[in-house]
């Protein structure tokens, strides 16, 4: 199949050309459709490329159009440039199905909206007058990684700025958004590709949509960026929008962000050091043990642990409180094996080399409470 992307380098095009990209290379081998070649189309590209470009492309995604220009005048682009894509389709008896990328403020009388609307009913009446099949999106609020800051996205400025702790200005915390995400709206695309779009009469949606409010995202990305001082990760489930908003966060670091040191716990012993830490699933530390060193010598009522040795060579032992027989496990960082540490049994990790450090990570399923440990020294 030859896929027409117009408007290839914007925010929606060069997402969806990528992962396309990655199907024609057979680096996605998820999208059951085979991609033959990709035609980018965008304002700088030669007319003459164009012309071939509509002659043999068998599915064109519209996604060119204007939305911030510095003169009205130019919202008409929203609708001639389609207009020339038609005729130019027409002229070559090209009759592939055209996706329009429209906008949900087409219902709105303004300039760019009434734009929008007369691009929509020219595709609409294209697809019965030609028998070709159509797909007409009105997209709200696109976020993900790639979207310009400060143009036509709040969350992209957002994101943005408070990434690099640069002021932002909210009018009202309780404006509500109706937002999608980007890689749904590039999964849609697929389906569209396969002639499987979402339809709700002539018009087609991406089904996977959110509504947040400014307040409740300015909140979420503060506390995605005061995650490298707090340590803890907020609760992300799959396909939430807190797990799409933080990649799209993440995507926004300053070099100076991209990595962060962490601050450990340092004596004659070794180092305990957290790493990371959520609410709902433990958190995470490394610790070094100098050689000879023994580490630990308690034990938990709730709490338990997994140990994984990634280097060196230890002993941990486990035994139950009120008995003697003591659990051996010898482990090293060649053959990684995790370690239960077991509520009720005092546990310790010992050092067994005269030379080189012991480094475990560790897992616990709660956070650490200085208020109430459920950390009892009792040796092994």
């Amino acid at each position: 199949m030859k896929v027409l992307v117009t408007g290839a380098k914007g925010f929606v095009g060069k997402n969806l050309v990528e992962n396309l990209k990655n199907v024609r290379d057979n680096k996605d081998r998820t999208r059951a459709v085979v991609i033959d070649e990709i035609f980018e189309y965008d304002i700088d590209t030669p007319r003459e490329f164009f012309e071939e470009y509509c002659k043999t492309c068998d599915f064109v995604f519209n996604l060119a159009g204007v939305n911030r220009p510095k003169d009205a005048a130019q919202f008409n682009v929203n609708h001639s440039f389609l207009g020339d894509l038609l005729n130019t389709l027409e002229k070559y008896g090209n009759k592939c199905p055209v996706m329009l990328s429209s906008s949900t403020q087409a219902l709105l009388d303004n300039d760019y909206g009434r734009s929008k609307k007369e691009a929509e009913d020219l595709l609409l009446e294209y697809g019965k007058n030609n028998d070709v099949r159509v797909c007409v999106y009105r997209f709200p609020n696109v976020f993900g990684k790639w979207c310009r800051p400060n143009y036509n996205s709040a969350v992209a400025t957002f994101c943005h700025n408070i990434a690099n702790d640069l002021p932002i200005q909210v009018n009202d915390r309780n404006t509500q958004l109706t937002l999608v995400y980007i890689d749904d709206i590039v999964d849609e695309m697929f389906e569209a590709l396969k002639g499987l779009e979402h339809k709700d009469g002539d018009l087609c949606y991406v089904p996977i949509t959110h509504k947040k409010t400014l307040g409740e995202i300015v909140d979420l990305l503060e506390t995605f960026n005061s995650e490298p001082e707090t340590l803890l990760m907020p609760s992300i489930p799959k396909g939430s929008f807190e797990k799409k908003l933080y990649s799209t966060f993440l995507s926004y670091l300053p070099i100076r962000k991209v990595s962060f040191e962490l601050q450990g716990n340092v004596d004659e012993r070794g180092s305990f050091t957290e790493f990371l830490k959520t609410k709902d699933h433990g958190q995470f530390s490394i610790n070094i043990s100098k050689p000879g060193i023994t580490k630990g010598q308690h034990w938990h009522n709730t709490k338990w642990e997994f140990f994984l040795v990634v280097a060196g060579h230890g002993l941990i032992q486990e035994r139950k409180i009120g008995s003697d027989e003591i659990m051996e496990f010898e482990v090293n960082g060649k053959k990684l094996e995790a370690i239960h540490m077991l509520p009720g049994y005092t546990h310790n990790i010992i050092n067994l080399s005269d030379t080189e450090d012991l480094v475990t990570l560790m897992w616990a399923n709660e956070l650490f409470e200085k208020d109430r440990p459920d950390t009892f020294f009792e040796e092994v």
